[in-house]
């Protein structure tokens, strides 16, 4: 068997994931244990059992089951040492893949009644990104993101309180939850907010919706980023338009296969992206409900469509560049990648 050096190992920035998503299963069931939370039959068996839940998002009803189960693990944190734990669980899991840099998306909104309010419970997620900074080593900042189920008044709020907290560790402005619901346009002068005050555009685009959600993205809410945007593989014009703008697509393989975007790893069109030259983020999405943390993409691309080391640190170095961080933090990240590729192999 050929010899290939430890993905773990390579530097990278983790530009995909979601807050209550980044959870270890081990603390969903404690927490739920604690405060008497009856969680779905499926979910607790997927939790215990090691085997991710049995999920396929390509319909509303599919898509509901997984709303459904997202949910029942967000009620698990009620307190604000929660989040603490949170944040510092997820940081352990990346720097233990050889992230550098983590970029936590969170709407908080969904944690706002139980912390006390919107405020403080976007400073108390934010105070435990600072602390775990400080213990963990790993450079991490927060991305806010609204609903798109929700009114875009309710994103107009979030907004403007991202673009009070960018101080604070807030670096840019995002946009979940089912694209087929909830047309761009309609969020844009939210993303106006965000983008003037300097924030990263973020917005989830391609994954359940085709392309025109990707084309959508960059036209109405100017996107510096998009989560997901795999459908984009679909229109040669749009993965042009992609390469020559260096928009970054932050590409989750696993959760495109969980949900049902793709059937297989190899249906992922990782390597359509490379040869293109679209930039691409490697990211995990929701571990807590597909099962594989950040690395093991990296192994996916490795595994079912043949990334050779080199094309997995140049995937590397396009997170990297994609990120906030700042130049320091990039060019530490982008030496440690050189020098992982020109380490003898193990």
């Amino acid at each position: 068997m050929e010899r290939v050096r430890d993905v773990s190992e390579l530097p990278k920035a983790h530009l995909h994931l979601h807050f209550t998503g980044s959870m270890r299963p081990t603390t969903v069931l404690e927490l739920a244990d604690k405060y008497g939370v009856r969680l779905p039959e499926t979910l607790t068996e997927a939790l215990t059992s090691g085997e991710p839940p049995k999920l396929r998002a390509t319909d509303e009803r599919g898509w509901f089951r997984f709303q459904r189960l997202y949910d029942a693990a967000r009620s698990c944190l009620r307190q604000p040492e929660d989040i603490q734990r949170l944040v510092r669980e997820a940081a352990e899991e990346d720097v233990r893949d050889g992230s550098g840099w983590l970029e936590i998306q969170v709407d908080p909104t969904s944690y706002a009644p139980r912390l006390g309010g919107l405020i403080p419970a976007l400073e108390i997620i934010l105070d435990a990104v600072e602390t775990t900074m400080r213990d963990t080593g790993l450079g991490m900042r927060v991305l806010v993101a609204a609903n798109r189920m929700k009114h875009p008044l309710d994103a107009r709020t979030l907004a403007r309180l991202a673009v009070r907290y960018a101080e604070r560790g807030v670096v840019g402005f995002g946009l979940s939850n089912d694209e087929r619901r909830g047309m761009a346009r309609d969020f844009d002068r939210a993303f106006a907010i965000a983008r003037e005050a300097g924030l990263l555009s973020a917005p989830h685009g391609g994954e359940l919706a085709g392309p025109a959600s990707v084309r959508d993205c960059l036209d109405d809410l100017s996107a510096h980023r998009i989560g997901h945007g795999v459908r984009a593989a679909e229109d040669p014009r749009l993965l042009e338009r992609l390469a020559r703008k260096g928009v970054t697509c932050e590409v989750c393989p696993a959760s495109n296969v969980a949900l049902g975007v793709y059937e297989k790893p190899e249906d992922v069109p990782l390597r359509t992206f490379l040869e293109a030259g679209v930039p691409m983020a490697l990211g995990a999405d929701d571990p807590l409900l597909f099962g594989s943390r950040l690395a093991a993409q990296y192994d996916i691309a490795r595994r079912h469509h043949g990334f050779s080391d080199e094309e997995l640190a140049e995937v590397a170095r396009q997170s990297v560049r994609a990120s906030a961080a700042p130049e320091d933090v990039q060019r530490k990240l982008l030496s440690g990648v050189d020098d992982w590729l020109s380490a003898p192999v193990a």
